[in-house]
């Protein structure tokens, strides 16, 4: 099933039917360790409604209210690789060979819940960077109490000229207005996903694609239990978490994303998150 945001309620899909939920407290819905069991009880009477298509239609928001976006760094090989190129010069490859082979993995907060972007509104580059990258991600929806609730889809826009130039530099690099994007819809189960769920990146320019890549998440190092562990030792999240689970698919150096490029990050079973890029925010 899966869960969608918008600015009239929540709406439930399953079997490609919609419902509309009475429900407008989006962070006491979601932030429920039997979410999968309650959203099955809801619909066991309700019948498809006309109103839910308009609904996403025409007021989808991010699906996220309270809660934070953490991330995590470094979990892919291709990551590490491309991490150590990027910080070759600066001297600083040897960390993310490090954090990739050691038992704690790297953590970062990415963004508050109101600075989310959704589908289909504008992500932005720094007009400090050079080199500029969107990073398509699972990204885990986690309950107050640390339990893997569902799976959505995010955008983890980064600065590669920035991190590269010094690793001290990732939140500049990271965390920034219009950089990260989750959508379209929160997918939940209770079986967790395929460890051949693909993850698939297409970059478009002026209707011509400049950039496509796929992985499929069994490349992940470190298991997503693992990831939450750490992320929940001694912070607590009254609301939920989001946790964005790395990026497998790394551009080189030859590729920066341009004012006006329309990225399009699609995950079996959850959907295709798109995001054009603000093309008031140009490089100066």
């Amino acid at each position: 099933m899966k869960i969608y945001r918008t600015k009239n309620g929540i709406v439930v899909e399953k079997n490609q039917e919609l419902y509309a939920v009475n429900e407008q407290d989006w962070d006491a819905f979601i932030n429920d360790d039997d979410l999968y069991q309650k959203l099955a009880r809801l619909l066991v009477d309700k019948k498809p409604d006309a109103q839910a298509h308009d609904w996403i239609t025409t007021g989808l928001l991010p699906p996220i209210a309270n809660q934070e976006v953490w991330a995590s760094g470094v979990t892919y090989y291709r990551s590490k690789l491309g991490r150590q190129e990027e910080s070759k010069d600066s001297g600083g490859g040897t960390f993310y060979e490090k954090v990739y082979l050691a038992e704690r993995p790297e953590l970062f907060m990415k963004s508050t819940g109101p600075r989310v972007v959704g589908h289909l509104q504008n992500v932005r580059i720094r007009k400090d960077s050079i080199w500029n990258v969107p990073e398509p991600e699972l990204t885990l929806l986690i309950s107050s109490s640390g339990k893997i609730l569902g799976y959505t889809i995010g955008n983890d826009m980064s600065s590669r000229s920035i991190e590269g130039e010094n690793p001290l530099y990732l939140p500049q690099a990271k965390v920034y207005d219009g950089a990260t994007s989750l959508g379209p819809c929160v997918f939940v189960s209770n079986e967790p996903l395929p460890a051949s769920t693909t993850i698939a990146l297409e970059i478009i320019r002026d209707s011509s694609l400049v950039f496509s890549d796929s992985i499929t998440i069994d490349q992940i190092k470190r298991s997503f239990a693992q990831l939450v562990e750490f992320l929940y030792r001694e912070y607590s999240f009254p609301c939920g978490a989001f946790l964005m689970t790395g990026t497998g698919i790394v551009p080189d150096q030859s590729f920066t994303l341009q004012p006006g490029d329309s990225i399009k990050i699609h995950i079996e079973g959850i959907g295709t998150l798109i995001n054009a890029v603000d093309q008031t925010e140009m490089h100066q």
